[in-house]
C-alpha cells in the first residue's frame, strides 16, 4: 500500500513539482489555498484528512508584503506552521517545512550552514524562523528544508522574468552585490525523496543547488542558455546594479545567503548539482516545451 502524502501549496512552484514527481510513489493529497487556509483554523480543515506525511510549501513569500502585514505574515509563516506542526505530531507522522535562507542575516562571507545562528534583518525572514522554531517546538521528528531563489516550470520566477526582458527589451538590469543559490524545483523534487520514509530524519537541512551567484549572473547564464538554443535575444548584456539602488524595496534583504549542502550529501550521498547545470536545463525545457 503506497503511503499517502499532503502537500499544502500545491500550485506554487515547489508544490507542483512535489505533486507530480511524488505521484509515481505515493498517494498525494494536494490542497491549495482555497483547500486549506493558513489564516484560518487548521484543526477542521484537516480533520478529514488522513496522510502519513505532510510537506508544507505554502507561506507568505512577498518580502515587502511581509513587511508591510507583519500580523499576518507572522500567523502564515510561523504560528500556521507551529499548529501545524501540533496537528502531525497528534498523528504521529513527520511534518516537512520549506523554509528560506532569508533567516540570516546575509553578514558571513562564507557558505551558510545549518549550525549557523539564524539572524534575519526583515519581517519575512523573521516569521519563516517563528515556523522554523515552532515546528520543532511540536516534535524534533519534523524536518525544516531551507532553500533560495527557487525556480522551475509551474510558476514564473525571477529567470524567466530575466528571458522575458532579454528578448523583449534592447536593455535591462539586475542586482550584482546580492548572492545566493538557486533551487531548480524539479531537482528539489527528486532530492527530498529519501528523506520523507527511508531517512526519516529530523531538525534543519539546506537543500538547493551547488555553487552561488548574484541576481545578474543568474539571469546573465540564463540569457546565455537561450541564445544556445537559438533563441533571439535583443538584450544579450545584463547591466549591472547595487542593491542599495533599488529604492522601491521595503524590506531589507541579506547580501549573501548561498547555502552549504554537504548535510544533506552526508545523509544521502547526493551532491546536488550545480545551478548552472540546472538552469540550462530549464532553459532547454521552457523553449521545447516540455516540463
Amino acid at each position: 500500500m503506497k503511503h499517502r502524502i499532503a502537500i499544502l501549496g500545491k500550485n506554487g512552484r515547489l508544490g507542483a513539482a512535489l505533486c507530480r514527481a511524488l505521484a509515481d510513489c505515493f498517494e498525494i493529497l494536494p490542497f491549495d489555498r482555497a483547500d486549506l487556509d493558513l489564516t484560518k483554523p487548521l484543526v477542521n480543515q484537516l480533520a478529514g484528512a488522513e496522510f502519513d506525511l505532510l510537506i508544507n510549501t505554502a507561506a507568505a513569500t512577498n518580502v515587502d508584503w511581509c513587511e508591510r502585514h507583519e500580523h499576518e505574515a507572522a500567523w502564515i509563516n510561523g504560528h500556521a506552521v507551529g499548529t501545524l506542526g501540533t496537528i502531525c505530531a497528534e498523528r504521529g507522522v513527520r511534518c516537512v517545512h520549506v523554509s528560506t535562507d532569508y533567516v540570516f542575516d546575509g553578514s558571513s562571507s562564507r557558505l551558510c550552514t545549518e549550525e549557523d545562528e539564524a539572524s534575519p534583518i526583515c519581517v519575512y525572514g523573521s516569521t519563516k524562523r517563528l515556523g522554523e522554531k515552532l515546528l520543532l517546538e511540536a516534535d524534533p521528528r519534523h524536518l525544516v528544508i531551507r532553500v533560495s531563489w527557487v525556480f522551475g516550470p509551474d510558476k514564473p520566477s525571477f529567470v524567466d522574468w530575466a528571458l522575458d526582458q532579454a528578448t523583449s527589451r534592447t536593455t535591462f538590469s539586475a542586482i550584482d552585490d546580492k548572492f545566493a543559490a538557486p533551487t531548480y524545483a524539479v531537482d528539489f523534487a527528486e532530492w527530498i525523496r529519501p528523506l520523507l520514509f527511508d531517512s526519516a530524519i529530523g531538525g534543519i537541512l539546506h537543500l538547493c543547488n551547488s555553487g552561488g551567484c548574484s541576481w545578474r549572473e543568474y539571469a546573465q547564464f540564463a540569457i546565455d542558455a537561450a541564445r544556445d538554443q537559438g533563441v533571439k535575444v535583443t538584450a544579450p548584456e545584463v547591466q549591472p546594479i547595487p542593491l542599495n539602488s533599488m529604492k522601491a524595496f521595503i524590506a531589507a534583504r541579506p547580501i549573501n545567503t548561498v547555502m552549504a549542502t554537504g548535510k544533506y550529501s552526508k545523509i544521502t550521498g547526493v551532491v546536488p548539482r550545480s545551478w548552472q547545470e540546472a538552469v540550462r536545463e530549464f532553459v532547454q525545457r521552457k523553449f521545447s516545451g516540455t516540463r
